[in-house]
């Protein structure tokens, strides 16, 4: 890892609905092993990887960035979840592992839409103690993301919606509290930014995970969709003004409205509409896995 990467924030706006859950102990990275649904051990320290918590039917709990300094100390980058309940429901699958979870409340997150100083791909830049950077750049373009002891950075609405239009847009799901439990791995299509192993040993949810994948039943998938007026995550999408889908997660932001729906992959093309607004399904782009 590198020097402080705190130099050049001026452009920075606060994303406070991104938190930070440390895990520490001599078993932190056995119990995330176990725990979470991507392959720790192909981590190097100093890296970072897409990840979730399941239920124990493979539903997502929750999506984050797990960042792996050693293998005692891990942190979990958390959008939308509330970080004290997470942390206090991890906490009850300790049982005698020698691993602290707690939410760090004395961090900021901090995002920018601008070339990360010195972090690439899934490297961690910086040290925890001083604040650390990472690149969430996609196809779309460059962006920053620190987490910092302290911040300056403003809160805006309008770049904290940029940022999740962008996330959307690249096929990253920002679940909100009405939609944890509901869906797998596949039916999010995690795997494009590979974020779920299924070849690695036991975690909650991985015999449906792998089940699903190895059997070939992996039947929907997420969709990219855009309307004139305000899209709401729970809401039935309509094909030919039948049920076709879900919306999970949506973002307005520069007059855009936003949403990403779970829907069958093998699907006729057909007249989409949310209540009776008509959208129309706009490509994925690539770039946000690690």
């Amino acid at each position: 890892m590198h020097d402080n990467p705190q130099a050049g924030s001026a452009s920075a706006f606060s994303l406070p609905d991104h938190r930070v859950i440390a895990l520490w102990g001599r078993d932190a990275a056995t119990f995330a092993q176990a725990q979470f649904m991507n392959d720790l051990k192909v981590l190097a320290p100093g890296r970072w990887q897409w990840s979730g918590w399941l239920t124990p039917k493979g539903r997502v709990v929750a999506l984050f960035a797990l960042l792996k300094f050693d293998e005692e100390n891990l942190w979990l980058l958390v959008p939308d979840a509330e970080p004290v309940t997470l942390a206090a429901a991890l906490q009850r699958f300790v049982f005698r592992s020698k691993v602290t979870i707690a939410a760090r409340d004395d961090l900021r997150v901090e995002g920018a839409f601008v070339v990360p100083a010195l972090a690439r791909g899934n490297a961690v830049a910086g040290e925890p103690e001083t604040g650390i950077e990472l690149d969430f750049s996609a196809d779309e373009g460059p962006r920053t993301l620190r987490i910092l002891p302290a911040s300056t950075a403003s809160h805006d609405p309008m770049w904290m919606a940029r940022w999740t239009a962008f996330d959307l847009r690249h096929g990253l799901a920002r679940l909100p509290g009405t939609q944890s439990d509901h869906w797998t791995p596949q039916q999010l299509s995690l795997d494009r930014l590979n974020a779920f192993s299924v070849k690695k040993g036991c975690y909650p949810g991985q015999e449906i995970v792998a089940r699903t994948h190895f059997l070939g039943k992996v039947k929907r998938g997420v969709a990219l969709v855009e309307a004139n007026a305000a899209l709401h995550p729970g809401e039935d999408l309509k094909a030919a003004g039948e049920p076709l889908g879900h919306l999970v997660a949506s973002a307005d932001h520069d007059g855009r409205h936003l949403g990403l729906a779970v829907v069958p992959l093998d699907r006729a093309a057909a007249p989409l509409h949310v209540r009776d607004i008509e959208v129309h399904e706009l490509p994925l782009m690539e770039g946000l896995a690690r």
